[in-house]
């Protein structure tokens, strides 16, 4: 059997599996700290912008063409 017993060639497939999850799991865990540190992701902080944006026009401190100009800005259009 060349060497690699009944279980081998399984062996050798669940320890690559093994090591795939291991990198996959680390890469994951790097990520979510990175978004932790930044305070979350990019879309609650564009989310949180338009918030702003909104309260500034209700309050009368920017008129419409302001609103929309920023507005698009922060939607990339």
């Amino acid at each position: 059997m060349m060497g690699f017993g009944y279980f081998g060639i399984f062996g050798a497939i669940f320890m690559l599996l093994f090591w795939v999850l291991i990198i996959a799991g680390v890469v994951w865990f790097v990520k979510w700290l990175v978004e932790q540190g930044s305070g979350g992701s990019a879309g609650t902080s564009k989310r949180r912008a338009l918030e702003i944006l909104d309260e500034k026009y209700a309050r009368g401190e920017i008129d419409d063409e302001e609103y929309e100009r920023r507005k698009r800005k922060l939607l990339g259009g």
